[in-house]
């Protein structure tokens, strides 16, 4: 059984290497030729999930033992553990080692080049392949896998019904700059992560810096406003300077530019493919719009998919003509229903407080909510209380405080 799997990012590499690992023919397409190229990810997670992942420790680029929150009013607010609690992630390096693990498998990594459907069927899909030189080749696959982000590439081009007016696909978008610090400035920013928030920085939205190794610092804006009032890229970057200027970070070298969008549904009701074609990854919204973090869940969805894939081929074997043409069709089901249940309520719970938070962020009352829920982290919780609410969306010990803020 051949699998095609266009994008090579962290869901796509990591599904190539995990089916190739079981002995599967893959097919792995991406259009950079450079890992290190645009690597827009802040990619900053915990150091158990990183474990959990088995994510390579030579992508760890810093960790991290602190958080700082700036509130609307410029007031620092900290929270510290005595042993680290998560990394930042070089994700060229983290891209590189995964597209390694995938040749080492066995994988034909296809780099240059873009993959378009030229047919699709229930039980297999004609691919058309076109590379930067110009060359065109044709594929013939039993599966096809979109893992081209928030674009969405292959399922836009089959017409895959994009989800629906109750749960639409929200968007964020976001500017990020690598900066070389020196030890002057670096001390502030370094073994914590930092966001601020409040429309001082940024209506609808929120920034960071971010540690790595070096003095080098990840520094960026994002914006998740309602479609009709998003503004353009160029209010993004006058955001990210003015926050340089705040931060007195802006004498320092500029290493890398680069922006990116994330999009989500909150209740991922929308099909995940047609046929032989499924989604993973961002283009399936597992982006958590809360933080913008994708890449734990990315990966996620690619060990679900693989299962799923992998278990449906002793199905698959039965013969379509006993369990039809709809074997597809249970196949995207059954994963389907695995995203739910991995993600579950807690995901749901996240993306309305993201959309209630960022869409609500746009006026000084709006700020004087922020302060007082800072105020009260302050007050409750500590540096751990903190990575369980953003990063494993733990809030029942926030109980009917939360929920009289999400309604």
């Amino acid at each position: 059984m051949t699998f095609l799997i266009a994008g090579a990012g962290p869901a796509g590499a990591r599904l190539a290497a995990v089916l190739s690992e079981a002995g599967r023919e893959v097919v792995l397409v991406e259009r950079l030729t450079d890992p290190h190229r645009n690597s827009f990810s802040s990619a900053a997670l915990s150091c158990g999930e990183a474990l959990r992942l088995n994510l390579p420790h030579s992508a760890w680029s810093a960790t991290w033992s602190g958080w700082q929150l700036l509130d609307p009013s410029g007031q620092e607010h900290q929270w510290w553990n005595d042993d680290p609690l998560g990394v930042v992630l070089d994700f060229g390096r983290l891209r590189s080692e995964m597209w390694s693990r995938a040749r080492a498998a066995g994988v034909e990594v296809v780099t240059g080049c873009t993959a378009r459907i030229e047919a699709l069927q229930s039980d297999s899909a004609r691919v058309l392949l076109q590379h930067g030189d110009g060359r065109r080749q044709h594929r013939h696959v039993q599966w096809v896998i979109d893992a081209t982000g928030s674009s969405r590439c292959l399922l836009r081009e089959a017409s895959v019904p994009p989800p629906s007016l109750v749960d639409p696909l929200l968007e964020g978008v976001g500017v990020e700059w690598l900066l070389q610090a020196d030890d002057r400035v670096s001390p502030r920013w370094l073994d914590r992560i930092s966001f601020f928030l409040g429309t001082r920085w940024i209506p609808h939205g929120y920034g960071w810096v971010f540690p790595m190794e070096n003095n080098r610092l990840k520094v960026g804006v994002c914006c998740l406003a309602p479609e009709q009032i998003r503004g353009s890229n160029s209010d993004l970057l006058a955001r990210l300077q003015a926050l340089l200027r705040n931060c007195k970070l802006e004498g320092c070298s500029v290493l890398d530019r680069h922006g990116g969008v994330v999009s989500s549904s909150i209740a991922r009701r929308e099909s995940l493919g047609s046929g032989a074609l499924l989604a993973v990854g961002d283009a399936a919204s597992t982006a958590n719009l809360l933080g913008g973090e994708g890449i734990r869940h990315a990966i996620d969805s690619a060990d679900l998919l693989a299962e799923t894939l992998l278990n449906a081929e002793g199905l698959n074997q039965v013969g379509r003509n006993q369990v039809g043409a709809d074997h597809a069709d249970v196949v995207r089901q059954t994963y389907e229903k695995a995203l739910h249940r991995w993600f579950g309520w807690r995901w749901r719970a996240a993306g309305k407080l993201a959309q209630r938070t960022w869409w609500g962020l746009d006026s000084s009352s709006a700020d004087r909510r922020v302060e007082r829920i800072i105020r009260g982290l302050s007050r409750t919780s500590s540096a751990r209380d903190l990575s369980n609410l953003l990063f494993h969306y733990r809030f029942e010990r926030y109980g009917l405080r939360l929920l009289r803020y999400l309604i």
